[in-house]
């Protein structure tokens, strides 16, 4: 808010006009990047073939991402290399992309947008698959370390995840799975209960597995000192970062995080069901841990040979199962590349604090807090590009058919919640203001 109050003085222009929104955009370094994503117009988001052609407003990037152009391109380009050169492809590519190393290019340019050395950083499966193979190595109850701590409200497939991860050690789900659960009347999770729950029972935890990023509120988890605390007392740490990969500055090495897994689909714009993403942290590297096996995880300078004598690769690499799917990877490189010309994370987060900050000030002053709660936590360092906003019963419907009604997409979450992502690679202020201008004019 400071830095929106300094462009307001500055300008003379009224931060709650659609004039200030507009010189926003004026000024964002990274505007156009917007021009490098496919964005539907409004007749296709509403199914009105009579309707409008102009784009969309698409605030729901925390769902499914909006399509790279280079995305298109590159898949394009596999399916004439597949076409014209068959299996030879895998080590001449006339791009230059041989398939056979397809991986390491993903990993490349993913690994910094998770604070991680590439060889910490693996790329396969979708996310539950992903959870389920590191609980598989890293969860070994054993004595009275037993227990997996999620959030109580922890997205269902981390749940079923963790449920039927206990079941398979015959444990009961009932007793070992420890729920964190907000205070009464409260909806988000305090850092100091989630660490004062650690420090009573982190004789007990096996493995802390939080969200980066919760689903639901959109609360960003203090992440560090949360993993510093799980270590200290023993526990082995993983993160889900579905809604937090692409999302938010993360620094996963120097955290001294277990694994991590992320699906790439959400703010990373790979496609829906887009591969997924991994990372184990080095120090594992070389120790037996009990992994899930597959040919593709061994060395890849022995690979060939067929020994059947695993030797898994070192570094992520060595807990791949099998062969990389190009085509799924070369979306994701469409949009791994707009990330590169964006400078990484640490441009993006900027901006996307901005207009997170927008978009919060403008529902509270032109609609309200007498007509709406926001649910996700106030401080710029508790969130990421989402507002989770509860309206009444009575409005949550009229509000959120009017918004997809004008091509306004965001994500209901029933019984009273939108969700409102604005996505800083390709969202703007004007988005931001037109959004809200359609929940004030229907509800006020």
């Amino acid at each position: 808010m400071d830095a929106l109050e300094a462009v307001a003085r500055e300008t003379g222009i009224a931060i709650d006009s659609a004039d200030f929104a507009q010189t926003l955009d004026k000024r964002d370094p990274l505007h156009a990047l917007r021009s490098e994503f496919a964005i539907p117009t409004i007749a296709q988001v509403t199914g009105n073939t009579e309707g409008s052609t102009d784009p969309c407003t698409y605030l729901c990037g925390n769902s499914l991402g909006l399509m790279p152009r280079a995305a298109r391109r590159m898949v394009d380009e596999e399916l004439d290399e597949w076409a014209h050169a068959g299996v030879v492809g895998h080590h001449r590519h006339t791009q230059g992309r041989p398939w056979i190393g397809y991986r390491d290019r993903v990993v490349s340019l993913m690994a910094p947008l998770v604070g991680a050395q590439p060889e910490e950083v693996g790329v396969m499966n979708t996310l539950t698959v992903n959870v389920h193979l590191m609980l598989a190595a890293f969860y070994r109850p054993q004595g009275r370390r037993t227990k997996i701590l999620i959030e109580a409200r922890a997205f269902p497939s981390d749940h079923y995840a963790v449920e039927s991860q206990i079941r398979w050690h015959a444990l009961d789900p009932a007793h070992e799975m420890l729920l964190a659960t907000p205070r009464a009347s409260e909806d988000i999770l305090r850092t100091e209960d989630i660490l004062r729950l650690i420090e009573e029972r982190g004789d007990e935890i096996a493995v802390v597995m939080l969200s980066g990023v919760q689903y639901y509120t959109g609360q960003l988890f203090d992440m560090p000192r949360i993993t510093e605390a799980a270590r200290a007392r023993g526990c082995i740490v993983g993160w889900d970062l579905a809604h937090a990969a692409g999302n938010v500055s993360l620094q996963l090495h120097d955290w001294n995080v277990d694994f991590a897994c992320w699906c790439t689909y959400k703010y990373m714009n790979s496609g829906p069901g887009g591969i997924a993403g991994f990372f184990v942290h080095e120090r594992h590297d070389n120790v037996d841990l009990p992994r899930l096996t597959g040919w593709w995880g061994h060395h890849r300078d022995t690979r060939f040979q067929m020994t059947n004598q695993f030797e898994p690769a070192p570094g992520a690499a060595g807990f791949e199962i099998s062969n990389t799917p190009v085509l799924v990877s070369a979306a994701l490189l469409g949009s791994l590349e707009v990330f590169a010309r964006a400078g990484g994370m640490q441009p993006l987060r900027k901006k996307s604090e901005m207009l997170t900050a927008y978009l919060e000030h403008l529902l509270l002053t032109r609609v309200g807090h007498d007509r709406l709660r926001i649910m996700t936590p106030g401080d710029p360092a508790q969130r990421g590009a989402q507002l989770s906003v509860l309206f009444t019963d009575a409005d949550f419907g009229l509000v959120f058919q009017a918004l997809m009604a004008a091509g306004v997409v965001c994500d209901e979450r029933k019984p009273n919640c939108i969700r409102i992502a604005p996505a800083p690679l390709y969202n703007t202020f004007a988005d931001v203001w037109r959004c809200v201008e359609i929940i004030r004019n229907t509800i006020i």
